[in-house]
C-alpha cells in the first residue's frame, strides 16, 4: 500500500464517527479525570526501499504517565496550538527531532480516549527524507520502526487482559520482537488497520483472545 492510497481511504473514512478508546474492549469503563485532557499523537509514516515503515518510542521510566510504555510521538495540546495537527506536529519535532516541514499530513483517525483521562487525536503523516529521527532524553528512551505490513497482518493483533483495581481489563497488543506494543498505541494502530483494509473488509477487527 503507498501513501496516495492510504491518503484516499483518510479521506475516504473522514466523517463523523464515534471516538474509539479504552473503553471498546471494556463498556464499564469510564477515564480516571471528569474533565478530559485534549492530546495528539502522529502516527509517523516512513517510505524505505522494502516498503513503509512505522516509528514508534519508548517512553522513558520515570515520565508520570505512561512510563516504559510504547507511543507514537505526541503529548498534550498545548493553549497556542492552533488545532490537534500543530500538536502532533510540535511534540513530534520535540520528541523526535522531525521537523514539521518534513512531515506530509495524510489525515486522522477518530479521536481515542483513554482510561487515563486524555482524549487523543491520532494525526497520520508521512516523513519525507531525509530525515534523522533523534530521542529527547527527558521523554524518549528510544526509537524504532515496525513495518507497516506487521501491524496490518490482522494475525499479529491480540487481545490480551489483566487485573486493574480488581477488574479484569482487555487490551489490543501487538508484540514485535523485544518490544511489547499494546493499549492506547496498539488501540490506534487497529484502528488505522480498520481505515486501511475497510474496502476489502469492511468489518471491525478480530483479534486473538489470550
Amino acid at each position: 500500500m503507498d501513501l496516495d492510497r492510504i491518503a484516499q481511504c483518510l479521506i475516504d473514512a473522514a466523517q463523523p464517527v464515534a471516538d474509539r478508546g479504552d473503553a471498546d474492549l471494556n463498556p464499564d469503563m469510564v477515564p480516571l479525570r471528569d474533565t478530559l485532557i485534549p492530546a495528539s499523537v502522529l502516527v509517523p509514516l516512513v517510505p524505505r526501499p522494502e516498503g513503509l515503515s512505522v516509528i514508534l518510542t519508548k517512553r522513558t521510566s520515570h515520565m508520570k504517565d505512561h512510563a516504559g510504555q510504547i507511543a507514537f510521538p505526541g503529548g498534550r495540546r498545548d493553549p497556542g496550538d492552533r488545532d490537534e495537527i500543530e500538536t502532533a506536529l510540535r511534540e513530534t519535532e520535540e520528541e523526535i527531532a522531525v521537523p514539521r516541514d518534513k512531515v506530509r499530513v495524510l489525515g486522522r483517525l477518530a479521536s481515542y480516549v483513554t482510561r487515563t483521562g486524555y482524549h487523543v487525536t491520532p494525526v497520520v503523516g508521512a516523513l519525507l527524507p531525509p530525515i534523522d529521527p533523534r530521542p529527547e532524553p527527558f521523554e524518549v528512551d528510544e526509537i524504532f520502526e515496525v513495518p507497516l505490513a506487521f501491524l496490518l497482518n490482522r494475525a499479529n493483533h491480540q487481545r490480551h487482559s489483566r487485573m486493574v483495581s480488581g477488574t479484569s481489563r482487555s487490551f489490543y497488543a501487538m508484540p514485535f520482537g523485544d518490544y511489547y506494543i499494546w493499549g492506547a498505541t496498539a488501540g490506534m494502530i487497529v484502528s488505522l488497520v480498520d481505515i486501511l483494509d475497510c474496502a476489502a473488509d469492511p468489518e471491525p477487527s478480530r483479534a486473538q483472545s489470550i
